[in-house]
């Protein structure tokens, strides 16, 4: 139970630290530009134009919001981040204990097939799983008080009544909006990382950056469907397609070659096919 708390403690001071970079992330995957590009140089030194990253856009928010802006959705996020680490251990303990039975019942064939099959991977990916659809109602809630700053909506306000607000306009079903790929994501990022594990960590290279890279657009999907047509003006057009199924959410992103779309918040270049307004004073 300290071990739990412990964890608990751990991960709320993390998060709020992180928060800030997360806010920015979530409003660069919903495709919210609002800065023009800035001529900078690449790793190479060539001259490029490049969106603004992470310090100015955090300027940005803070002009418009004060420093708070920078944490809304916090609570909520909060939330799912205690909520996630107490139901993560729970499972784990749960699967971690076997009762006895006699040899040759039926329960001992069902223990010794459960054994076979009950890997440590395998009780990770229950266990995490267990936790992101336990908390996923609050994932929702804190991208969607995140995209309200595009719009400048008050729809979600506070936690409590952010849930009123997604029963009341879609039901349970909204409170799972975007589990899929996030299920998905989570689940492929496990087994990758521990299918790797070996051989990265023989060049002592860290297996969770190959596996967030390969999983990222599961990443990215589970967001965009999170806050898609949910009422707020980043989920609707012009700010954003609107999309029936995840799938069809992944093809369109696919086809517009945006899957690593606020994958790095730092050097990054315009995406083909898109346009923007340059500031030409900016360089004169």
């Amino acid at each position: 139970m300290a071990d739990t708390c412990g964890q608990v403690l751990l991960g709320s001071g993390l998060t709020v630290l992180s928060h800030p970079l997360m806010y920015i992330k979530v409003l660069v995957q919903v495709g919210h530009e609002p800065l023009p590009p800035s001529l900078g140089r690449n790793l190479f030194g060539r001259q490029v134009y490049q969106l603004p990253g992470l310090f100015a856009y955090a300027k940005h928010i803070i002009k418009i919001d004060g420093k708070a802006g920078l944490f809304n959705g916090l609570a909520p996020r909060l939330c799912a981040g205690t909520i996630g680490t107490l139901v993560h251990s729970r499972v784990l303990q749960v699967s971690g204990t076997s009762q006895k039975a006699e040899e040759g019942s039926l329960q001992h064939v069902v223990n010794e097939v459960c054994i076979n099959l009950s890997s440590k991977t395998t009780k990770e990916m229950i266990a995490r799983s267990c936790a992101t659809i336990v908390t996923h109602p609050f994932h929702v809630i804190t991208l969607r008080c995140m995209v309200q700053f595009i719009g400048r909506e008050t729809k979600y306000s506070g936690v409590f009544d952010s849930i009123v607000t997604v029963y009341k306009n879609e039901g349970v079903l909204g409170f799972f909006a975007g589990l899929i790929p996030r299920l998905l994501g989570d689940v492929l990022s496990l087994w990758i990382c521990n299918m790797l594990a070996h051989l990265i960590n023989t060049y002592a290279i860290d297996d969770s950056f190959f596996a967030s890279m390969l999983t990222y657009p599961f990443v990215l999907v589970s967001n965009l469907m999170a806050v898609n047509d949910c009422g707020l003006a980043g989920g609707l057009p012009p700010y954003a397609s609107i999309y029936p199924t995840w799938v069809d959410c992944w093809r369109h992103l696919s086809l517009e070659g945006n899957m690593s779309r606020g994958n790095s918040l730092f050097f990054r270049k315009l995406p083909v096919g898109k346009t923007y307004a340059i500031d030409q004073k900016r360089f004169f």
